[in-house]
C-alpha cells in the first residue's frame, strides 16, 4: 500500500527540522523519527534536494513533470516511436 508523497515544500521544511533537532544535540535517527520518515527517505530526499529552498525544488519537480512525457516518447524500446533503441544514453 502506497503512503502519502509529501510536496516539495513539505520536504524542505522537514529536511529543515532535522537539521534544527540535530543542531540542539538530538541524534539524526531520532530526529528522523521525530518528523514521521524513515531514515532511507530522510537521505533520500538529502541527496536529492539538500540544499534547495522551496522555489526550486519546486521548479525541479515541475521540470521533471514537463520532461517525462518527451523523456517516454523518445526512449521507447519499441522503436516505433521516436528513435527507440538507437537513442539509448
Amino acid at each position: 500500500m502506497a503512503g502519502k508523497r509529501d510536496r516539495p515544500e513539505e520536504i524542505v521544511l522537514k529536511l529543515r527540522q532535522v537539521e534544527v533537532l540535530h543542531g540542539q544535540g538530538m541524534a539524526i535517527c531520532d530526529a528522523v523519527r521525530q518528523i514521521g520518515v524513515t531514515e532511507p527517505t530522510f537521505y533520500r530526499w538529502r541527496k536529492q534536494c539538500g540544499g534547495m529552498n522551496r522555489e526550486q525544488l519546486k521548479r525541479l519537480k515541475e521540470l521533471e513533470a514537463e520532461s517525462e512525457p518527451l523523456r517516454r516518447h523518445w526512449f521507447e524500446p519499441d522503436g516505433e516511436r521516436g528513435c527507440g533503441a538507437r537513442c539509448r544514453i
